[in-house]
Formats: structure tokens, C-alpha cells, sequence
């Protein structure tokens, strides 16, 4: 049996958005947006989902040390975010009279691009 590739997922997210986190255990927090992960339908937000990791030293003379990271979060559990109006809200896609695709906040109105 032939093993299946993996589908990039159409994300309405993008990196440098703020999105709030809206389930698990930093729910309610709210930051940037660092970096997609498309094919695995994954985000990783700024100072949200850290992990501690202990480094051993890898060169003579040199101390061990830990260090915490970002993780990753699925993108069905961050929702964007409006910095004006301190809401969180679903996004819709809309065209201009140019033909040009824009994100719009569905609450405020307000264009992402």
C-alpha cells in the first residue's frame, strides 16, 4: 500500500498576525504570530506553548544550560485578533473593485491586508 503525501492546508493565518489563543492551557493569551506550518496546519506564536529544554554541553569548558522555546499550536485553537477593539474574531475573505482577495475581522470590520 502506497503511503499518502501530505496536504498543505489552506491557512487564513499568516506570519506577523495576532491571534488569541482560544483553547488549552494559554487560553485567553493574545501574540505574534512567528511562523506557519501549512502542512502540518500548525502555528507558532510568540511567548505562547513554551517548552524547557535541557542542553548538555558540547565543547570542553563549556557549561550546560536550559533553554525555552516556542511550540507549536493547531491553528483550530487561535482565533485573530483586533488590536483596536481587544476582541478576537473570525476572518472573511473579500474582494476589492480591483479584483484584489482582502481578510477582514468579521466583528470589526477591520482589513487585515
Amino acid at each position: 500500500m502506497a503511503t499518502s503525501t501530505p496536504i498543505r492546508i489552506k491557512m487564513r493565518i499568516r506570519k506577523g498576525d495576532t491571534v488569541q489563543v482560544i483553547a488549552g492551557k494559554d487560553k485567553g493569551k493574545t501574540g505574534e504570530v512567528i511562523r506557519t506550518l501549512p502542512w502540518e496546519n500548525r502555528v507558532i506564536v510568540q511567548g505562547i506553548n513554551l517548552r524547557t529544554k535541557h542542553v548538555k554541553p558540547t565543547q570542553e569548558g563549556e557549561t550546560g544550560r536550559i533553554v525555552t522555546e516556542e511550540t507549536s499550536l493547531h491553528a483550530s485553537n487561535v482565533m485573530l485578533y483586533s488590536n483596536s477593539k481587544q476582541v478576537a474574531s473570525r476572518v472573511e475573505l473579500v474582494t476589492d473593485k480591483d479584483g484584489n482577495k482582502k481578510r477582514r475581522l468579521k466583528k470589526t470590520g477591520e482589513l487585515l491586508d
